[in-house]
């Protein structure tokens, strides 16, 4: 990114001194502050990433940030998601972020889009902003944010975050490849869990986050060597850096043709997964599948009448050992997928796996955390002979269970 001098903003007394630790750098100064000022930067999420991000963007002088989030904060985004607090807890998001971020420099214009970032309004949220930094957790929106940005031409800065491993790289660079170029493909559904299903430790979003900040300042600025045509990737518990190249695909469905030819879509479909996360919420599910599903209500009431119903727990057993029903068949959803795998690629028969615990004959509530686990053993269990009308999906998993019904288990 470049701008001509003489068309950027001034700095008053205020700011040279709020800023005097980089603009007596020689690669920043005068000039660089400047062009943070200058510089637009729209955000995707509040959550892991978007809180580091935002924090050291506003720090940083970056002029005007656009933040697109619709969640609510919930004390578990706590350990991780440092923007929000206590105090705002039950608070949008939005405004959340907005408190923090103005009590660190009030003079950085906020732009708020309390709404989710889909394919009818991506361009226009987009087109007036430099770059985009995608903070999100699931790839129908990553998906989504590469295409809008190639279409209308701006850098994207990547980040993700699972466990304890990060990734960070730029994409839409007109010499670099972009996100599709990549991963052209998304993983099969239920092979990548969440966030929210396999964990995250607190401090990998803010490593990632403060290199993603990094890298858009570092645009911002056209200093250094910035993650074009590469991805870094970050190992927190072995304390390890690998940077891997990244070649753009001439025939890439969305960087190879013309950005007018570039059609925005919704990436559920593509995915087999949704685009916005509502795991720490008890929300129905839409059953497009004809799943069969039940309330956590509907399942008090039928333990209370019929108390030897079978309800299998996919969880893993560390999650047990937080919270768990009384009296539950308890196999890992992993542990459901490999049986699955064997017995479909014939290594293995049915009996001599786990599948020998689960029986074919009797109706069986499936349940997890949130629910979408179980879902996915569900299908496993379908694509091995099991009766569809037999497996029933417990909306909103144990969450729902401790909220509604028992508030004495621990929410995670």
């Amino acid at each position: 990114m470049t701008a001509a001098t003489d068309t950027l903003p001034t700095l008053s007394h205020a700011e040279i001194r709020r800023y005097s630790r980089h603009v007596i750098m020689p690669e920043v100064g005068m000039d660089g502050q400047r062009k943070l000022k200058a510089a637009k930067v729209l955000l995707i999420g509040t959550g892991g990433l978007g809180s580091p991000t935002a924090l050291y963007l506003a720090a940083a002088g970056v002029g005007t940030l656009g933040i697109v989030d619709y969640d609510v904060v919930d004390e578990s985004n706590l350990h991780r998601q440092v923007i929000h607090g206590l105090s705002t807890v039950g608070m949008s998001k939005l405004d959340s972020a907005e408190k923090r971020l103005r009590d660190l420099n009030p003079d950085v214009i906020i732009n708020k889009y309390n709404v989710p970032f889909t394919s009818d309004n991506a361009l226009d949220i987009l087109k007036d902003y430099d770059m985009v930094v995608d903070g999100t957790d699931n790839f129908p929106t990553r998906y989504l944010v590469n295409d809008a940005a190639v279409k209308l031409g701006k850098l994207n800065v990547y980040g993700s975050i699972f466990r304890f491993e990060g990734q960070v790289a730029v994409f839409g660079h007109a010499d670099g490849p972009c996100y599709r170029c990549m991963f052209p493909e998304p993983p099969p559904p239920g092979l990548v869990p969440s966030c929210a299903e396999g964990g995250v430790l607190g401090i990998l979003p803010g490593t990632v986050g403060t290199m993603q900040a990094t890298e858009a300042i570092k645009l911002i600025l056209g200093i250094g060597d910035p993650l074009i045509g590469k991805m870094l990737l970050y190992d927190a518990l072995e304390m390890s850096f690998t940077t891997i190249k990244v070649r753009k695909n001439p025939n890439c469905p969305v960087c190879g043709v013309p950005h007018d030819q570039i059609e925005l879509i919704d990436y559920e479909q593509f995915c087999g997964m949704p685009a916005h996360d509502r795991s720490g919420f008890n929300t129905p599910s839409t059953d497009v599948d004809g799943m069969r599903v039940m309330n956590v209500q509907q399942l008090k009431a039928r333990l209370d009448k019929e108390p030897d119903t079978l309800v299998l727990d996919v969880r893993d057993p560390h999650e047990w050992a937080i919270s768990a029903l009384d009296g539950t068949l308890r196999i890992p959803k992993g542990d459901i997928i490999a049986a699955k795998d064997a017995v479909l690629a014939g290594r293995a028969k049915a009996e001599d796996t786990v599948l020998a615990q689960i029986p074919r004959d009797r109706e069986i509530l499936v349940h997890c955390r949130s629910g979408k686990r179980s879902a996915d053993s569900i299908n496993a269990l379908v694509e091995v002979g099991y009766d569809k009308e037999k497996l029933v999906n417990i909306e909103g998993g144990i969450l729902a269970w401790a909220k509604d019904i028992d508030p004495s288990l621990p929410s995670y």
